[in-house]
């Protein structure tokens, strides 16, 4: 165990932590950040955000990533590449442990965002990154005049959707019950469903992602009752997100029933000094919005707490 004692440690580089940091920082508080993946967490991976403030075109989710990094580090935010195995109270100060070095600190925020979500059906894992995707952004570029199937029906879903119709000649979108995606997103979704490009086949669930010889041939679904081939060159997965806290196993840190963090009106945890802002906390709105607008909060908050 190191003797330092930091101010801050944050758990997560996405749009949250890195505006707390700003925040921070600017107040000459000493702050480190731990991001075992992508600064800028989802946000990063994402083609297009169209829906934050003074981006009246929309913006490139890694451009933006990038921006408010170095925005963070301007103000002297220090961010490592790490993994945080466990966070365990100290009252006075918490331990965190990355990559098996255990750190003191007075305190800590949680906001290492969401993952994405699986459908657990054969194939899916056998094949990831072998014709099983997670992130249009990522990974459309290999299918250009391919075939593809993108299953899910919310936003993310018919976002990537629209993204992938740039590369494929044809994408099936298979979805569990209706889609339920925004207003807006539904409306341009139509225009390609109306144009050839993308068909949507509602109430229809995945069983099985086939490949033969190593590749993706077609996804065995059941619509409406009755079983069908979709075939297809690659199979891309939006199914919602989950909360990354399984570190937080025996740390005392209360989650609601679907993992999320519990916090309180302060974005403090049940724990005094461990605080949690957005995709991960409960109650969040899973927009990068009000992520950034918790950051901001929930900075204040452990201001206070260190003042106390």
């Amino acid at each position: 165990m190191t003797e330092k004692i930091h101010q801050i440690i944050m758990i997560g580089a996405g749009p949250s932590s890195l505006t707390a940091a700003l925040y921070s920082t600017r107040e000459d508080i000493e702050t480190i950040i731990y991001e075992k993946a992508t600064v800028g967490g989802l946000a990063a991976i994402t083609d297009k955000v169209d829906n934050y403030p003074g981006f009246p075109e929309g913006i490139e989710g890694y451009l933006l990533a990038q921006q408010l990094e170095k925005q963070a580090k301007r103000f002297g935010a220090v961010i490592e590449y790490g993994t945080v195995e466990s966070i365990c109270d100290k009252g006075e100060y918490k331990i965190v442990k990355v990559d098996g070095v255990d750190l003191k600190t007075k305190a800590v925020l949680i906001a290492t965002g969401s993952s994405y979500g699986k459908i657990n059906v054969p194939g899916e894992a056998e094949y990831y990154g072998k014709g099983v995707h997670y992130c249009a952004t990522c990974d459309g570029a290999f299918y250009k005049g391919k075939r593809l199937v993108v299953v899910g029906g919310g936003n993310s879903a018919v976002q990537e959707s629209i993204y992938l119709t740039i590369f494929a000649d044809h994408i099936d979108m298979l979805v569990r019950s209706s889609v339920k995606a925004s207003d807006v997103l539904q409306k341009k979704l139509q225009k390609l469903v109306d144009n050839g490009k993308i068909t949507i086949h509602l109430e229809t669930s995945t069983n099985e992602i086939v490949a033969i010889n190593g590749k993706v041939t077609h996804v065995k679904a059941t619509k409406k009752g009755k079983p069908i081939n979709v075939y297809a060159d690659g199979v891309f997965i939006f199914a919602g997100l989950k909360p990354n806290t399984e570190f937080l196993k025996g740390s005392g840190v209360k989650l609601d029933e679907t993992g999320f963090i519990k916090t309180d009106l302060n974005l403090q945890t049940n724990i005094p000094g461990i605080f949690a802002s957005g995709d991960v906390r409960s109650g969040s709105t899973m927009q990068i919005a009000s992520a950034v607008g918790e950051g901001a909060t929930v900075a204040h908050s452990i201001r206070e707490y260190l003042q106390n």
